[in-house]
């Protein structure tokens, strides 16, 4: 479970309802960040970044995105389509009462955060993108980076039916231990595996990657202020797609690059992730951003 300050409600947005992390800073400017997960993580991964963004005046919401969330678990792989997944962030927000945020997205997240920020930019006050570049500049890598297109290779397997989640659930979730390797703190894989491992829930998250096909992800540009931070040792993403990110945001725009840190930059660097953000909600206060 969260520690510290934090609060778990259970959201209704449309026609489903998000298990929500909160916590709420006791003083501050009245700035929130929106922090959205990836696959295979859970509202948890960003314990760490709240935390200290709750200590630095910031509040947060973490939702347990579409699938992860027990009462937002459609059954059709058409309902993990990316409009769906903006549309929930939006949504939050409005049930939230929150008219603009400092938005942060991890791998997926990331992904859900650009294509809100292209669609949305009167709801953001600033964007923060960990991993995974815009997505114009992803999908050129994939098409032109050698590198690129045979770290993707696992995208495709994950589309494939019912086979990934034999895979990832067998031997007490081992294949999804040893992803997460020792970057992630123990606790927080539990917390992961205890969401992923309850019915239906793997084959929801993974219907994320299934639903890719009937998407064009082609996002436009960026014009809020953004941030971007990859680390050098990301298994996932090479270094082509972050350099070719800069050319989709037209607004502020700044590129933090971590040195030997793995996929997983939320829990293994989140001084990092927390100062980006830190420095958006200065910047926005200041009216530099505006």
């Amino acid at each position: 479970m969260p520690h510290d300050d934090a609060i778990v409600s259970t959201v209704p947005v449309r026609d489903l309802e998000f298990t929500v992390v909160s916590r709420t800073a006791r003083s501050g400017s009245g700035d929130v960040a929106v922090l959205l997960h990836g696959f295979p993580e859970t509202s948890a991964s960003w314990s760490a970044v709240a935390a200290l963004l709750a200590d630095a005046g910031i509040s947060s919401v973490a939702p347990d995105q579409r699938g992860y969330s027990p009462g937002a678990r459609p059954g059709s792989i058409s309902d993990y389509r990316l409009p769906e997944l903006v549309a929930d962030v939006v949504g939050l927000c409005d049930a939230l009462d929150l008219p603009k945020v400092h938005l942060v997205g991890h791998d997926w997240g990331a992904i859900v955060a650009w294509a809100v920020a292209a669609a949305h930019p009167e709801r953001l006050h600033s964007l923060t993108a960990v991993s995974v570049p815009h997505p114009a500049a992803f999908a050129w890598a994939r098409e032109n980076d050698p590198d690129q297109r045979e770290r993707s290779g696992y995208m495709t397997y994950f589309a494939t039916p019912a086979e990934p989640e034999k895979a990832f659930l067998a031997d007490n979730a081992l294949a999804l231990r040893l992803g997460f390797g020792d970057a992630v703190p123990p606790e927080a894989v539990e917390q992961h595996l205890d969401v992923l491992s309850a019915p239906g829930a793997l084959t929801a998250a993974l219907n994320w990657y299934r639903a890719m096909p009937l998407d064009t992800h082609d996002i436009a540009d960026v014009a809020v202020p953004t941030t971007f931070i990859w680390s050098t040792d990301d298994i996932a993403i090479t270094g082509a797609g972050p350099a070719r990110c800069a050319q989709h945001v037209s607004g502020p725009y700044r590129y933090i690059e971590v040195a030997d840190g793995t996929h997983w930059i939320p829990e293994e660097f989140p001084q990092v992730v927390a100062d980006a953000i830190i420095e958006q909600v200065g910047a926005a206060s200041s009216g530099i951003s505006s």
